[in-house]
């Protein structure tokens, strides 16, 4: 399609989304993502992952600090006159002055069932929350944070999808929203698709996650606990204490079937083995660990860790 487009984003998620419109024979003039920035441990400057796509296909790629104050930037924006743009985890919000430029304004992909978990961390938040379902949805932009009217929507039951950190669900749901944006774009252009305003009063708000939200507490659930280590791994992680040592929680199952009168106070948090396996007692039921990493070490299997660390069993976790 000869439609001029411009493609907001930056990082994993919206890398099926640009790659589809570019193989699709999009029009894409221009990449607009946020500015390299160290990464990791070795604090590396690195390019985002949506701009080593559009080097790869030589797509002009922008990556302006301020969009609001770059009055530069707006003009060259501008100057570029897109019919469309597409956002999908761009990270910053769009300012009002962008919206009305294109002719068929903004559309964005949102990993989530709007109007439910607006906001910087739905997949995170539906993962915590224990939902059984999720999916995308594609709104055309306004002026506030993913209110704009919806254009379409795809679910996707989670209740049978395995799957061990956050990562591998914002996996699936990209893709499903690309399939969903490539279906939907002639149609939404073509007049055959009208926004639908959401449903404000059913508006749910997720926040930005910190270290902090991954601390354990070994009070509640097993299953609480295990959809915390798989909504925040990789980042911002899970830990817990062992020892005055920070403990990363990488990976882990939850067993539940155990009768909580089986547990008592003074036991929570402690390292057991259980079925051939290593466990911590929680509130309710066990954690079986099966990733950890201690502070200053290599992330490793549980079993070599219990090998360099025997008194590991019968500790207590804080």
């Amino acid at each position: 399609m000869n439609l001029k487009t411009i493609f907001f984003g930056t990082s994993d998620f919206a890398v099926p989304a640009l790659k589809s419109l570019i193989n699709f024979n999009y029009k894409v003039l221009a990449v607009i993502t946020q500015p390299e920035k160290p990464m990791g441990r070795t604090k590396v400057v690195t390019p985002s992952p949506i701009k080593k796509v559009a080097l790869e296909a030589n797509i002009e790629t922008l990556e302006p600090h301020n969009l609001k104050d770059d009055d530069g930037f707006f003009e060259k924006f501008k100057d570029l006159n897109p019919d469309i743009c597409i956002v999908a985890a761009y990270g910053k919000i769009i300012p009002s002055q962008y919206l009305d430029i294109p002719k068929y304004g903004f559309l964005n992909i949102h990993p989530s069932l709007l109007p439910k978990y607006r906001g910087p961390s739905p997949i995170q938040t539906t993962i915590m929350n224990g939902e059984k379902e999720t999916g995308v949805t594609i709104i055309k932009l306004d002026t506030q944070m993913d209110h704009g009217p919806i254009i379409a929507v795809r679910e996707f039951s989670i209740f049978n999808f395995q799957f061990s950190n956050q990562k591998e669900l914002e996996h699936k749901l990209a893709n499903l929203g690309t399939e969903l944006l490539i279906d939907v774009l002639p149609k939404y252009i073509n007049g055959e698709i009208k926004p639908k305003e959401q449903d404000h009063l059913r508006a749910t708000f997720t926040k930005m996650l910190s270290r902090d939200d991954g601390k354990i507490n070994w009070n509640r659930s097993s299953r609480e606990i295990y959809s915390q280590i798989r909504a925040l791994n990789p980042e911002p992680g899970t830990w817990t204490t062992w020892n005055n040592k920070i403990m990363n929680i990488k990976r882990a199952e939850c067993l539940e079937d155990e009768s909580p009168e089986k547990i008592h106070l003074w036991q929570i948090g402690k390292v057991i083995k259980i079925i051939k396996k290593l466990a911590v007692t929680t509130a309710s039921g066990y954690l079986i660990l099966e990733t950890v990493q201690l502070e200053g070490k290599k992330e490793m299997d549980i079993q070599n860790f219990l090998n360099g660390h025997i008194g590991f069993i019968g500790s207590v976790l804080i």
